[in-house]
């Protein structure tokens, strides 16, 4: 809670620093939304804003309502993890996959093609696989592993568990989810599959910018037969909404037993630090355990974790094919960790310490001071991961403060000092290392009517540009 104010900050200056056409990201404590925001563009051509209503495609994130879906009825007594898919859908029974087990197939180890030998729908070059064209992807050479030999991701495996849900729950695939999972937690804005009739509230995807100079809008389309790998729209607020149900202790879509074996490390993806679960992946690093998935979709590239002790959620969905959804979640982690973090006695603050909080620039960059509970900290928002710059700051008097702790190039043991105007504004700020640093929309102003930096140009910036 206490990082949500900076987050949103944070995210808006990575949003322009990066050129990402838009970012939406949600926060939730339970059932509590800490965060709702969203910053950039929905459209770059017709110039509409993003909002944190606008609907997504989540891409991979469905392979997490799949796999809820699955145990749901397996706690019905409908199917068993360890049956070949084969018992379930019949047409398979005489094929390589025919003995490859639920469990298997969920946990990415069933050593099934990823997405066929021809996945050019994922350009847009033909139609996503209809039921027909899947049952062929699925019997041509489709076992290409083992099971069991390795992780293997695939999205043919995920679009097959669709088909044995609604073999067994006698209810197609979008009509089963809908029901149990989206319709239980009263996701307004979650569905499986693209919604025609709300094609005018979806956030235009666009192309990447490393084959170009210039992004182009990328058209939504059906997923069809692969909705229950790729299919899902929704937004940042319903996604945390939803994954906050996967904590331990939470019965609205799963029992604990269920959720653990969701979160159970089936297979390393990144060795000591990534795992796959039963259609979640878990994360332990920096000392810490997430489950969530991530999601990539032409045009759209979205990012969810959650720690299933606490029931914290945190989703950051891009408009973008190279949309950096994974790096702004991960920054944003390392701020809620910032948040989180006791201070030493001598490094205690409180709100009269605001007075010296903002976002101050120089010529060399920007530098974000802010109070994260009841610590003041100087960090940058220009690197993706604001941990390694952070100082540590305590008051050293009205228009002072001291580096009580920073990396050795961060100025320790010197002073930051703050010059106010009559409002009680910060027109300036020098050190550590006594360089002068000015509210950026000064430096920004001044910027904009400099036509070269030459010597005494930035002498004149003052608190209105």
């Amino acid at each position: 809670r206490a990082a949500a104010s900076y987050l949103d900050s944070w995210l808006g200056y990575r949003q322009r620093l990066l050129r990402v056409p838009g970012v939406q990201a949600a926060l939730a404590v339970g059932d509590e939304i800490v965060l709702s925001t969203a910053h950039g563009h929905a459209d770059l051509e017709s110039g509409t804003p993003l909002t944190p209503s606008h609907l997504f495609r989540i891409a991979s994130h469905s392979k997490t309502f799949t796999a809820v879906a699955i145990l749901q009825l397996q706690e019905a007594g409908r199917l068993r993890l360890d049956d070949p898919i084969a018992t379930h859908l019949t047409w398979l029974a005489d094929s390589p996959l025919a003995d490859r087990t639920l469990r298997e197939l969920l946990s990415h180890g069933s050593g099934a093609i990823r997405d066929g030998h021809d996945s050019n729908h994922w350009q847009l070059t033909k139609p996503f696989p209809d039921t027909e064209t899947l049952h062929r992807m699925a019997l041509d050479d489709a076992a290409v592993l083992d099971a069991n030999v390795r992780f293997k991701y695939s999205n043919v495996t995920y679009s097959l568990l669709g088909e044995v849900i609604a073999v067994t729950s006698g209810t197609p695939y979008n009509d089963y989810v809908l029901e149990h999972i989206v319709g239980r937690l009263g996701l307004s804005n979650t569905y499986p599959e693209l919604v025609p009739d709300r094609i005018a509230d979806y956030a235009t995807g666009y192309s990447a910018l490393g084959y170009a100079d210039h992004r182009v809008p990328i058209d939504h389309v059906d997923t069809n037969a692969m909705s229950a790998a790729t299919g899902f729209t929704s937004t940042a607020e319903d996604v945390v909404r939803y994954v906050v149900a996967h904590a331990l202790g939470d019965d609205r879509l799963l029992t604990d037993r269920s959720k653990r074996q969701m979160q159970h490390e089936n297979w390393p993806i990144v060795a000591d630090k990534r795992y796959y679960g039963l259609g979640l992946d878990i994360d332990r690093s920096e000392h810490r355990r997430l489950i969530g998935h991530g999601g990539g979709y032409p045009g759209h590239i979205t990012r969810t974790y959650a720690d299933p002790s606490t029931a914290v959620a945190l989703s950051v969905f891009t408009n973008a094919i190279d949309g950096p959804a994974s790096e702004l979640a991960l920054g944003a982690l390392a701020i809620i960790a910032l948040a989180a973090a006791e201070p030493n006695d001598d490094e205690r603050v409180d709100e009269t310490a605001d007075r010296f909080t903002g976002r101050y620039a120089n010529l060399w960059g920007v530098t974000d001071i802010v109070r994260l509970g009841n610590r003041l900290l100087a960090l940058s928002p220009d690197g993706e991961e604001p941990t390694p710059s952070v100082m540590v700051l305590a008051q050293a008097g009205p228009d002072q403060v001291n580096v009580r702790d920073a990396s050795g190039l961060g100025g320790v043991g010197e002073n930051m000092e703050f010059d106010f105007g009559p409002d009680g504004e910060v027109t300036s700020v020098r050190g550590p290392g006594g360089m002068t640093s000015w509210p950026i929309a000064s430096l920004s102003a001044t910027i904009a009517r400099t036509t070269r930096v030459s010597p005494g140009a930035l002498a004149t910036v003052t608190q209105s540009g």
